[in-house]
């Protein structure tokens, strides 16, 4: 466990050019490109207590150009084959009736891998002491010298930091010195349940869904069933709500929940594969969704700060949030590495200009999506993707 007065005391005696906030997949892979590069003046100051904290989280598919490439380039490829499935790439689509209208994906390559083993690979690959565990940052504001000062909750303080990147998510501290940006409600939740090993109903619902992830239209709700590394199936009960509304729920209350979400208001004249799936759903946990604008990313590049991964361009779920976090991560420290740490300003202002760019694209891709998805038939899906998909109507 970390000490804070110790850390103090360590920090005021060698600081670290470049400070990354959040060792998640962007930040992590960050920090092992630097490593790889040859810039090893950096630090990785994380909230959680330590590696074992719980960060369980769900199925990701990782893409070639993007996810992929990154972890080619940190070379760490070979570790993510031994644990990728690329059996979960298929991907079928029915209706609330429990009509399948297509499946199509197998041997897609986009391979899934829990972002807890994502996670392990990166950061086994990070030297140890280069993660500060324990760090909440409080605040990011800048000295007399034009340089971040960073101030954590342990009472840990950095004065010295050239350059401090963001990669703590959608509600970065780090960004509210580049811009006044803040992630706005999209007007759509998930509610995630999950379907265990040991559940009566796995057997059944393993033969009915298989590999990969379902995903289930109509009346303007969604249900995604996805299969996990373990064997286990996540499913994610989406729909419109207010914001806060989750504040009125006792998600430990599972009968409750349960029977809200088999009402009339939900998914109470759905087929009666989906009711099971509710009756024996458990672990209930709510998601609400936040997006920042297209137009929110036009900031100009300032000295000393940047933004990597979701604290840059969080978005509704599109299937590009960790790819694009770790192209990020791979495109910043590919241009640190061309200008050399006597010019971070250079590096990150060259950085900026494709990032920018990027994140407003996967904003736009984020939007169309779920307007597409939370429709009232899966038709109208098809209808939008189906010539991107190779599908024919």
């Amino acid at each position: 466990m970390p000490h804070p007065v110790f850390d103090t005391i360590a920090f005021s005696m060698s600081t670290p050019h470049i400070a990354i906030i959040g060792a998640g997949p962007c930040g992590l892979m960050l920090a092992q490109l630097l490593e790889r590069k040859g810039i090893a003046n950096y630090i990785v100051y994380e909230r959680d207590d330590s590696p074992n904290s719980n960060r369980a989280g769900g199925s990701l598919d990782i893409h070639p150009e993007t996810g992929q490439r990154a972890l080619r380039e940190a070379g760490l490829f070979d570790k993510f084959k031994e644990c990728a499935r690329y059996a979960d790439t298929a991907f079928a689509l029915g209706d609330k009736n429990g009509n399948r209208i297509f499946q199509m994906g197998e041997g897609r390559d986009a391979p899934e891998i829990d972002r807890a083993e994502l996670r392990k690979i990166l950061l086994d690959a990070v030297p140890e002491g280069k993660i500060r565990w324990g760090h909440i940052l409080k605040e990011v504001t800048f000295g007399d010298d034009g340089r971040p000062r960073l101030r954590f909750e342990n009472g840990t303080v950095l004065s010295e930091v050239r350059l401090v990147v963001g990669a703590d998510g959608a509600w970065s501290k780090v960004r509210r010195v580049i811009t006044k940006a803040t992630p706005q409600f999209a007007g759509k939740a998930y509610l995630e349940g999950r379907i265990r090993r040991d559940n009566p109903l796995y057997k059944t619902m393993a033969g009915e869904f298989g590999p990969g992830m379902y995903l289930a239209i109509g009346d303007k709700k969604i249900t995604i069933t996805q299969r996990q590394g373990d064997g286990s199936y996540r499913i994610y009960f989406g729909f419109q709500t207010p914001e806060h509304f989750f504040r009125t729920l006792d998600l430990q209350n599972v009968e409750a929940i349960r029977e809200m979400l088999l009402s009339s208001m939900y998914y109470g004249d759905w087929a009666e594969g989906t009711k099971d799936l509710i009756r024996h759903a458990t672990d209930f946990w709510a998601w609400s969704l936040y997006t920042l604008s297209k137009e929110d990313l036009r900031w100009k590049s300032i000295s000393g700060a940047t933004l990597c991964g979701d604290a840059a361009h969080v978005t509704v779920p599109n299937g590009e949030g960790v790819n694009l976090a770790m192209a990020d991560a791979l495109e910043l420290a590919t241009s640190i590495a061309q200008r050399g740490v006597e010019e971070l300003d250079e590096a990150v202002a060259e950085y900026e200009k494709g990032m920018l760019g990027r994140g407003a694209e996967t904003i736009a891709q984020g939007e169309m999506m779920t307007e597409t998805m939370f429709v009232e038939r899966p038709e109208i899906f098809v209808q939008k993707f189906g010539p991107i998909m190779g599908l024919n109507n």
